[in-house]
């Protein structure tokens, strides 16, 4: 495959990410901060995320499995989540944590909303992960 036909199949992957909604602006504004002193940035950025995601979403699991839920401890993970997702643009894993904490604000919600709530992270979150790592791929040397 010829550069310019991969630099359009890039891009052409980067829009559909945006237009599915798994990224927004603060994803471009993450790889404005990159340069050539600091090739690595975007990867470095997002492996983090991943990393601390996956520290979150066990926390959360063990906050949830607990008889007497701490829905303030619950909240305050998935507040951390949704200020790390904000932080680099992965939109639907911030929907997801917005809704979460609308069901935390109730403080009373039933076992499997709060377990649908975190499956719906968790799998925002996987999805996400793949494709940031093909588009990281895809965009590599």
């Amino acid at each position: 495959m010829e550069v310019a036909q991969m630099q359009r199949s890039l891009v052409d992957y980067t829009k559909t990410l945006f237009m599915e909604g798994f990224l927004d602006a603060q994803f471009l504004q993450l790889q404005q901060l990159q340069d050539e002193s600091n090739p690595d940035f975007v990867v470095e950025v997002v492996s983090l995320f991943f990393d601390d995601s996956e520290k979150l979403l066990n926390d959360l699991s063990m906050a949830l499995d607990q008889p007497n839920v701490d829905f303030k401890k619950v909240d305050a993970h998935v507040h951390q989540l949704k200020g790390s997702s904000s932080s680099i643009g992965a939109q639907k894993v911030k929907d997801a944590c917005i809704a979460f904490r609308n069901f935390c604000e109730e403080q009373n919600i039933d076992a499997w909303v709060a377990l649908l709530c975190l499956n719906l992270l968790i799998y925002n979150i996987f999805e996400l992960e793949i494709r940031i790592r093909c588009l990281m791929k895809f965009s590599g040397p």
